[in-house]
């Protein structure tokens, strides 16, 4: 990396290094990148598609099951074009204000999707704690202002991040070690202090991902009080069940973080291209696979599906 003894001034266009390191096999990495792309929007759109079509899933879950589909195919579609647009075409050349835009853009669905899955949290809490008075509580007015708080948050959070960005004056290179445009990644290539950029970026953290995790723990611990005081073990294991297909989800794109983070606390230094494969994951791999969890354990999405595609076994 270049020192800030030679530092340069805000350039007008950044390069994308892709996955630093691994920039012969660039052509083998889109293959993947490629197949997830496909499969999130054909997923996902379905999942969209038989929850319209079905007035019987206009129930909470599956409304909030929607909304998690709908930020997903955003997330990946400003994501995966342009990671592929590097892999196949070497076309790293970003403009500051695309950059700028990615900044707040990507993680503001990420922090969407926390919140969409803390609400689920919720959801399953109430329909086991309360079930007989589920559908009153929420009610789809609730639903809409859970919707807005998850949007007001994830614009709230994420504003600054570009706005401070925008404030960088001097650079060590104009190379981004990522395959999009990280807000730590930019911090981490400019000159100066950046310990506030840092305080920031560990803020955005605590203050979505962290709550998020911290209550959707806690609502599953008071879930299992309310399971294991149920003296049917048949009843508890249908109540179980109807968690199963949310714990899977919440596995998968909260694991990824954790690890990260603990392997930082830890002093513990992945190798850069692993740490940028990693990050990606967070973005990639739960929207594809939420509507193939959601698809296959439950049992009314799964009917629907394959109704629609007339797979239905007699």
């Amino acid at each position: 990396m270049a020192s800030c003894n030679n530092s340069i001034p805000q350039p007008l266009i950044f390069i994308l290094a892709g996955i630093p390191g691994l920039e012969s096999s660039h052509g083998w990495f889109s293959v993947p990148f490629f197949l997830v792309f496909i499969i999130t929007i054909t997923g996902n759109v379905t999942i969209l598609y038989v929850i319209w079509e079905e007035k019987s899933l206009h129930e909470p879950m599956f409304l909030l099951l929607a909304m998690l589909s709908v930020i997903d195919l955003f997330l990946v579609s400003v994501t995966v074009p342009r990671m592929l647009a590097i892999f196949w075409m070497d076309a790293k050349e970003i403009n500051v204000n695309s950059c700028l835009t990615q900044m707040f853009f990507i993680p503001s669905f990420y922090v969407m999707e926390s919140g969409i899955l803390l609400a689920m949290a919720f959801d399953r809490f109430v329909a086991i704690w309360n079930p007989l008075r589920y559908t009153t509580i929420l009610e789809k007015n609730m639903l809409v202002k859970m919707a807005l708080a998850v949007l007001a948050r994830a614009v709230a959070v994420l504003t600054p991040a570009p706005v401070l960005a925008k404030r960088l004056d001097s650079f060590q290179t104009d190379v981004i070690a990522y395959s999009y445009c990280a807000y730590m990644a930019v911090v981490k290539i400019a000159c100066g202090d950046i310990s506030n950029h840092i305080v920031y970026g560990i803020m955005v953290i605590v203050s979505s991902v962290g709550f998020d995790l911290f209550f959707i723990i806690l609502s599953y611990g008071m879930i299992l009080g309310v399971v294991f005081r149920i003296p049917s073990w048949e009843a508890r294991g249908k109540a179980l069940s109807t968690c199963g297909s949310h714990l899977c989800i919440i596995a998968l794109f909260y694991c990824p973080v954790v690890f990260s983070v603990l392997a930082q606390i830890c002093g513990y230094h992945v190798a850069p291209h692993l740490q940028i494969i990693i990050d990606n994951l967070y973005f990639l791999v739960p929207p594809m696979v939420n509507p193939l969890i959601y698809g296959a354990r439950t049992k009314q999405m799964r009917e629907r599906v394959l109704r629609f595609f007339h797979c239905r076994k007699d």
